[in-house]
């Protein structure tokens, strides 16, 4: 009974030993006497006890790692960069599994290779740019990093499948700078906006002034132009209504003195009602009333019979 116990213990251990379990995520690297031999995939696994070991276990989901470094620009400024790398192994393919289980003694060495490569292409790109044209860059820089380090990647078995670029920052002295430089040409863009503001209020009101002026101008002219022919109708009328008078006085064999008596009287009275309490003087004097009276009858001696003035000959 004993050697069939061993036995029956033996192959109970032999059968536990043979079945090998692989998590999700994962793929269990094999070899035989030291040599790759083949790898086992998630879930249960069958292998020869005692003649193929488990390796190394490597996981192909994503990873990632922080990186904080330093570059100098063309123009021999700092550039400091807080950035994230987000890699995986490329597939599941036996191949690409053997890279990565044997490329690197450790994953310490490849993470110190990584990190390396990554920041000698970001330094390498930065020294051929100015650090004020940087931060315009982050993209390119990216661009750039994945571009070259894709094919070596590769070789090793993995990828990088994203670098996020979290900060760019500067020396103290270059940041306060930068800033100067943009509180500054804020200050210029503030005083061009305002000085165009300036321009279009003033040339506004100036076409505005310019217009009121055309309007009152054309105003006053025909204002004007009316008044004189008021002035000229109102003329007319009284060498009209002078003329008919003296007419009328000269059929009633009366002097004609007469109508520029009552004129001269109308006069004053008019003075009288709309001189707003001013002081009008008169030389109430008879030579000064004889010496009107004859001027006023020169001035109707050329009038016609329909108001119209007789030009004189000079006889």
């Amino acid at each position: 009974m004993a050697p069939s116990l061993a036995l029956l213990v033996i192959v109970i251990a032999f059968l536990f030993l043979s079945f090998v379990t692989v998590q999700q995520g994962t793929v269990a690297v094999i070899t035989v006497f030291g040599k790759f031999k083949r790898i086992m995939r998630p879930g249960l696994n069958f292998r020869i006890p005692f003649i193929e070991q488990i390796y190394k276990r490597i996981s192909y989901q994503n990873r990632s790692k922080e990186l904080k470094f330093q570059a100098i620009s063309q123009d021999q400024a700092n550039v400091y960069f807080s950035a994230m790398l987000l890699y995986a192994v490329l597939n599941e393919e036996t191949h690409t599994i053997e890279n990565v289980a044997f490329k690197f003694v450790d994953e310490q060495s490849f993470m110190q290779a990584l990190i390396r490569s990554v920041e000698g292409e970001v330094r390498g790109f930065v020294a051929t740019k100015k650090q004020s044209e940087i931060l315009q860059l982050r993209s390119e820089i990216i661009g750039h990093v994945k571009e070259q380090l894709d094919q070596q990647l590769e070789g090793w078995g993995y990828h990088l499948l994203d670098i996020q670029i979290n900060d760019i920052t500067f020396d103290e002295a270059i940041v306060r700078s930068m800033a100067q430089v943009v509180a500054s040409n804020n200050l210029k863009a503030a005083a061009e906006n305002e000085g165009q503001a300036l321009l279009i209020t003033k040339t506004k009101a100036a076409e505005a002034e310019g217009n009121a002026i055309k309007i009152s101008a054309e105003a006053e002219r025909q204002a004007a132009q009316m008044r004189g022919q008021g002035v000229a109708l109102f003329r007319e009328e009284v060498a009209r209504g002078m003329a008919q008078a003296a007419k009328e006085m000269e059929s009633a064999n009366l002097d004609a003195s007469f109508i520029l008596f009552s004129m001269w009287t109308d006069a004053i009275k008019h003075f009288a009602e709309y001189g707003k309490g001013n002081t009008i003087f008169l030389d109430g004097s008879s030579n000064n009333y004889q010496r009107t009276m004859q001027q006023l009858m020169s001035t109707l001696q050329g009038f016609n019979e329909d108001g119209t003035v007789t030009e004189k000959t000079g006889k």
